[in-house]
């Protein structure tokens, strides 16, 4: 580990004294010196790039928005889904990051420099189980701190699709939860774009033939079909109202 940079990885019921991924942000990142925090979650395979290799990604910059690739633990349409979700919000980040407009980061694979983060942790809102990633791209893109973006394969960690349905509606649910709380014009936006064309989809489904050319423009090369992406797109509103409600009757704490 580089004197300068310190990896940042909460882990539940271990170092967070029960209280949360927040507490344990908190605990970690204050018990550290280092200048630069790589942030990670523990389910992850971490990149390939050195703690110099990232140091030197960051250079000058706040916050560095790193890449996330899905993988699945078995194949089945459900996390061939998931993959193909999660590859085009992938995609959206790092084109939304390179045109100085970024509406997406995740903690799981996120550089910060820390006073920037001490900085941020009273506008991280506490009282939420999550969305410490995305509060802290609000800040930074609010108070004018450079936010640099890298698509690097070195740089890029692995995450698992989730193995049931029930465990994908909690974690979409998390991720919902915290939307009613953004405040900035581009990520509110961008929602409300979303909302729009999926209320669109419910009112006339034939609405997915104009949205898809799209869709797929975010994924290509990716090896997905046409017809999967169809099918993603044909099920995504009610799959997001199912979220919804998840969100609402089942909320999650962690």
């Amino acid at each position: 580990m580089s004197e300068r940079l310190a990896h940042i990885t909460p882990i539940r019921n271990v170092n967070d004294e029960g209280r949360g991924k927040k507490h344990a942000l908190h605990l970690l990142i204050h018990a550290t010196e280092a200048e630069v925090l790589w942030l990670h979650d523990d389910d992850i395979v971490r990149p390939a790039a050195t703690d110099e290799q990232a140091l030197a990604r960051l250079g000058k910059a706040d916050l560095l928005i790193l890449p996330l690739r899905m993988q699945t633990s078995a194949d089945n349409l459900l996390q061939r889904l998931q993959v193909i979700e999660y590859s085009a919000l992938q995609a959206l980040t790092i084109r939304t990051a390179h045109h100085g407009r970024a509406i997406l980061c995740s903690g799981a694979n996120l550089i910060v420099r820390r006073d920037v983060w001490l900085h941020a942790e009273p506008h991280l809102h506490p009282e939420l189980p999550s969305g410490d990633d995305m509060f802290l791209l609000e800040y930074c893109k609010r108070t004018g701190r450079t936010i640099a973006v890298c698509d690097d394969e070195q740089m890029t960690a692995t995450i698992t699709a989730q193995p049931t349905l029930h465990a994908l509606l909690h974690q979409r649910a998390r991720w919902a939860g915290k939307a009613p709380h953004y405040i900035d014009h581009d990520i509110r936006s961008y929602g409300a774009l979303v909302t729009i064309a999926l209320v669109l989809q419910f009112i006339c489904p034939l609405m997915v033939l104009l949205y898809l050319p799209w869709e797929y423009s975010l994924i290509r090369g990716k090896g997905f079909s046409h017809l999967e992406v169809l099918l993603l797109a044909l099920i995504y509103p009610y799959y997001a109202l199912i979220v919804l409600i998840s969100g609402i009757l089942h909320p999650e704490r962690w």
